[in-house]
């Protein structure tokens, strides 16, 4: 069970949701420059206090950054495990939603989910490594083409 964040408390103990827009751009730049821990921090800042499908959405970013910090560091087990669970949970999401365009990089999850299964079952585990370009990257789109939040209730 998810608890909310403290940090997202005011003084007199209410719940007070921290900037969507903010956390989650804060989110897809650290993404996009292969910082994944710090996305998945950005993102769970929101997620932890989202209370509609966004809360699934934001997971599934979340999920997915997690995996990519694993192949980075070379922890490859973790990484299968995520790349599953982020592709399932982003599957319920068109792929185009909340002001991202994220087709290539589920692509690309895809690809490295077999990419980083082939090595543990070879028994190469870390030995191999994605090159710096190998890394997908989320497409920001205009806010006509897709409203950030996605819905006013997030």
């Amino acid at each position: 069970m998810r608890r909310p964040c403290r940090r997202c408390r005011t003084a007199e103990g209410t719940l007070s949701k921290p900037d969507y827009e903010t956390h989650f751009l804060a989110g897809v730049r650290h993404f996009n420059g292969r910082e994944f821990w710090e996305a998945h921090e950005a993102w769970e800042t929101i997620w932890l206090v989202a209370e509609s499908d966004v809360e699934q959405f934001l997971q599934g970013l979340i999920q997915l950054a997690a995996a990519y910090h694993h192949v980075k560091r070379g922890t490859f087990r973790g990484a299968v495990r995520l790349f599953d669970a982020a592709l399932q949970r982003l599957s319920a999401f068109p792929p185009v939603w909340s002001g991202l365009d994220r087709t290539g990089a589920e692509e690309a999850a895809r690809r490295h989910r077999e990419w980083v299964a082939a090595r543990i079952a070879g028994g190469k585990g870390a030995a191999e490594r994605l090159s710096e370009s190998e890394f997908p990257a989320l497409i920001l789109l205009g806010r006509e083409a897709s409203p950030l939040p996605p819905h006013e209730q997030w």
